[in-house]
């Protein structure tokens, strides 16, 4: 059975980054990648596996 996956989108902001980051990843959220939004900040895409 093939791995499915979950997705999210979250705007950081950037005094709290590392605190927005290890708050989803103890949540089980993976950082895919970190790009910059569209009013100019940075938007992280992350995923998780969900549960089968």
């Amino acid at each position: 059975m093939a791995i499915r996956w979950e997705y999210a989108t979250i705007p950081l902001i950037v005094h709290a980054t590392k605190a927005i980051l290890d708050q989803w990843g103890a949540d089980g959220w993976e950082l895919v990648q970190v790009v910059p939004g569209p009013d100019g900040g940075l938007v992280a895409y992350l995923k998780r596996q969900v549960e089968q």
